[in-house]
């Protein structure tokens, strides 16, 4: 395991007190490793988990040429390019069954949606544009074209290609697609382990009374919604006090037991609390200034208990900072960790509808909502108030509006980046 000081060494213009966000993903990567147990799990029960092997098609999908409509099956050959067709039907094949009968020159089989194609016939004529006349069948010219309609064996997958790779997260067309195969089973690295708490003498928990100078918790949530959509486990350790028996007990066992440890607030610059300290005393701890807003405090480092490494992530107190930090930098690394294939969330481009102060020199994240123009391009305005405690703004929003590092002021029409919740938040 690197040191938090060989990895800063390993970077050019590494600077904890005005740290590029590029800088910070960097770091993260070089920090995390995946994990490397792994298990078997049933299809129904796979979904969100990372593939551990490559999976090999043990069959060809489809396993024949079938129809892709409902029709008759036809040899393109049959077919007249400047006058109707007329061929007799010698049969009907259904889906499910192989129709064994044999087709002459000029004959044609009716045939339904997914039957196999009979044998010497490799087009289907949808049954809307022939003229039945009792056992004949009458073709425009022109309506289809040799092969048209016709679903080719292994056209999806051939037998023995690779059908998901390994790193793969199995989302719902993954499951179909396993269970396509036949396979009832599927390898997949474990689920990771992430502990959470709140820290902080002002947050109250839900059901405590309000008391003057004290919020409720609101990070404890949007947190463990963010971590149970990436589908690890988590162990909700709700909030500990400022004090230092307390959280030295819950950083040592939250290390003996997880994978990762997020907790949000106590990482400030100017904080005069025991969360820091603690930090220090238990681990290898960096504690960042990151340029970008909001979200600026940041910690990261690794916690070792009873043998067990676990990574810290040390998130703002404030509750969009808090989301904000989450979608940049520990989403990424957590995905690495669960053995999932590198990616980096797209950036859609919008056009602005209102003007934006932006000083280079920072990242800013804005909240954002973006709609479709009749043109069919999208456009984005942002939610107002853009504090880092105003939540509401998180909910009002669909995305957010990404203001790149040299990036200077935005103005009516100026195309900016964003970054879209759905599927990620």
């Amino acid at each position: 395991m690197k040191t938090l000081d060989q990895i800063a060494a390993a970077l050019q213009g590494y600077d904890p007190q005005a740290l590029r966000v590029s800088a910070v993903n960097d770091f993260l990567d070089r920090l995390v490793e995946p994990v490397s147990d792994t298990e078997t799990v049933g299809v129904l029960g796979a979904l969100g988990r990372v593939l551990a092997e490559d999976v090999i098609s043990p069959i060809s999908v489809p396993p024949h040429d079938n129809s892709a409509m409902d029709g008759y099956a036809l040899a393109g050959a049959d077919l007249s390019h400047d006058k109707p067709t007329t061929l007799t039907v010698v049969g009907t094949a259904y889906a499910g069954t192989a129709w064994s009968g044999q087709v002459g020159p000029g004959g044609c089989v009716k045939i339904m949606t997914g039957a196999i194609m009979p044998a010497g016939l490799d087009t289907v004529v949808p049954v809307e544009f022939v003229q039945a006349e009792g056992d004949a069948i009458r073709v425009p010219p022109g309506v289809v074209n040799p092969g048209d309609n016709r679903r080719l064996k292994g056209e999806d997958l051939m037998q023995g290609q690779p059908a998901l790779r390994r790193g793969d997260r199995l989302g719902p067309a993954a499951l179909g697609l396993i269970a396509s195969l036949g396979l009832p089973l599927v390898p997949v690295f474990r689920r990771l382990k992430v502990a959470y708490f709140s820290t902080g003498d002002e947050i109250l928990s839900l059901g405590e009374p309000l008391r003057e100078g004290a919020v409720y918790d609101s990070n404890r949530y949007t947190v463990l919604g963010m971590l149970t959509r990436l589908g690890v486990e988590v162990l909700d350790m709700g909030v500990i006090k400022d004090d230092p028996a307390s959280l030295e007990s819950a950083f040592r066992q939250a290390a003996a037991q997880a994978d990762a440890i997020i907790t949000s607030g106590g990482v400030s610059m100017g904080e005069a609390d025991h969360t820091k300290a603690m930090m220090k005393q238990l681990g290898d701890v960096a504690f960042w200034r990151i340029a970008m807003r909001p979200g600026r405090p940041m910690a990261v480092g690794h916690i070792t208990e009873g043998g067990h490494d676990a990574v810290l992530f040390g998130l703002p107190g404030n509750p969009v900072a808090v989301m904000v930090t989450f979608l940049a930098f520990v989403r990424p690394a957590l995905l690495k960790m669960m053995g999932a294939s590198p990616s980096h969330t797209p950036l859609l481009r919008a056009h602005s509808l209102e003007p934006m102060r932006k000083k280079p020199g920072r990242t800013e994240y804005q909240r954002g909502i973006v709609s479709t123009r009749p043109d069919g391009r999208l456009q984005v305005r942002t939610t107002g108030n853009q504090g880092s405690g105003v939540l509401r703004s998180m909910v009002e929003a669909n995305g957010l509006i990404v203001l790149h590092h040299d990036q200077g002021n935005v103005a009516v029409g100026d195309e900016v980046d964003v970054m879209m919740f759905d599927g990620v938040i």
